[in-house]
C-alpha cells in the first residue's frame, strides 16, 4: 500500500488474539490503526471458553437463547469498561516508554521491533523478518503511512434521498404514502437511509405496516432493503442482487417478475429472482420472492418470515 501510494486512503484494522496493551502496541507499530477485540471482552463477561457457541448450550448464558441458561449470565457493562480502561492505561505506559504521545505518531514505526531469537527452533531459524520490520517510510518517503485522506462515498446520489424527500410528510405526520420509481443495480442498500429516518423519529416500533409503500421496477442492487424498518414496504417488479433483506428489521419486501415477462413464457420457479444470502441476520419483518433464491438463504435469520419458490443449495 505504501509503495503504491494507497496507504493514506484506507484504515487498517487488525484482530486475532489481541488481549493486552502490548498486543495493541505491537499491532500499531506494524501499521494498524484500528483494533478488534473478541475473546478478551467475552472473558470479562463470564465466558469460560466451552466452545459451544453454535449449540445453544452455553453454560454461562452468553451464546444461547435458552431462558434457563440465559438466567445464568452475570456479565455487566462495567466489566468490559474496566477491561478497556486497564488496557488503555497499559498502552499509555508503553507509549511513554517509546516516546510517543499519540497512537497516530506510533503507526508503522517498526524500528522499535525486533525478532525474538530466543524462541526460534530449527524451522523458524531460517525466517527473515526484515521485510516486515523495515519502516514503511523508508520504502516510499513521500507516501503517507496512516489514513490521511477521506473518501467520497456518493451519499448525496443515493436513491434513498429521493425516497426521503417524497416521504417527508409521512415522516412528520405518519400518513400513508405510495411511491413509484425505477431502480438499477447501481442503487445499493436502497431503503436503509429511509429506515434510519423512520427509526430516529418513531423508535423501534416504527410505523404501522405499509405506511410507506415503495413500488419499484428494474434490478435492485446489493443489500436491497438492508435493515428495513417497520412500516416500510418495498416491492420490486424485476429482480434483486445479493444481500436482499439483510438484517431485515420489521419492514416488508417483495420481489417478483413482471406480468409481461411471465406472459412471454418466463417460469418463476425455474429462474433466480434474488441473489445469495437473502435475509441474512434478519430479526423481524416479511420477505416474499417469486422465483429461486440464491445460496445461504435466510442464514442467521432469527425472526423474519421469508417465502421463496425454490431455495438454492445451502
Amino acid at each position: 500500500l505504501v509503495l503504491n501510494n494507497l496507504r493514506d486512503r484506507v484504515k487498517l484494522q487488525t484482530d486475532g488474539q489481541l488481549k493486552t496493551g502490548r498486543d495493541v502496541v505491537i499491532a500499531c507499530l506494524l501499521g494498524a490503526e484500528e483494533f478488534a477485540f473478541s475473546t478478551g471482552p467475552l472473558i470479562t463477561l463470564g465466558c469460560i471458553m466451552m466452545r459451544k457457541c453454535h449449540l445453544n448450550t452455553c453454560p454461562v448464558g452468553i451464546a444461547t437463547q435458552d431462558p434457563e441458561l440465559r438466567a445464568k449470565f452475570s456479565g455487566q457493562p462495567e466489566h468490559v469498561m474496566n477491561y478497556f480502561w486497564l488496557m488503555a492505561e497499559d498502552i499509555r505506559e508503553q507509549m511513554a516508554r517509546l516516546g510517543y504521545r499519540t497512537m497516530e505518531e506510533m503507526i508503522g514505526q517498526t524500528q522499535h521491533l525486533e525478532m525474538n531469537k530466543k524462541g526460534l527452533n530449527y524451522k523458524s531459524r531460517g525466517l527473515d523478518l526484515s521485510p516486515l520490520l523495515t519502516p514503511a517510510q523508508e520504502l516510499n518517503p513521500e507516501a503517507g503511512i496512516r489514513n490521511l485522506t477521506t473518501q467520497y462515498h456518493g451519499m448525496d446520489m443515493a436513491k434513498d434521498n429521493e425516497f426521503i424527500e417524497l416521504s417527508k410528510d409521512t415522516l412528520e405526520s405518519g400518513r400513508p404514502v405510495v411511491l413509484e420509481s425505477s431502480i438499477t443495480n447501481l442503487n445499493r442498500t436502497a431503503g436503509t437511509m429511509l429506515s434510519y429516518e423512520v427509526s430516529s423519529r418513531f423508535g423501534e416500533d416504527g410505523l404501522p405496516d405499509e405506511t410507506i409503500h415503495i413500488k419499484l421496477k428494474g434490478h435492485a442492487g446489493q443489500s436491497f432493503g438492508f435493515t428495513l424498518a417497520k412500516g416500510i414496504f418495498m416491492d420490486v417488479e424485476g429482480d434483486a442482487n445479493d444481500g436482499t433483506g439483510k438484517g431485515l428489521s420489521g419492514g416488508k419486501i417483495a420481489v417478483y417478475p413482471s406480468k409481461d415477462v411471465i406472459a412471454q413464457g418466463f417460469v418463476p420457479e425455474d429462474n433466480v429472482i434474488v441473489g445469495n444470502v437473502a435475509c441474512f441476520g434478519a430479526t423481524s419483518g416479511k420477505a416474499f420472492f417469486r422465483g429461486i433464491g440464491g445460496e445461504r438463504f435466510c442464514v442467521r435469520n432469527s425472526g423474519a418470515l421469508a417465502v421463496v419458490e425454490v431455495s438454492a443449495r445451502i
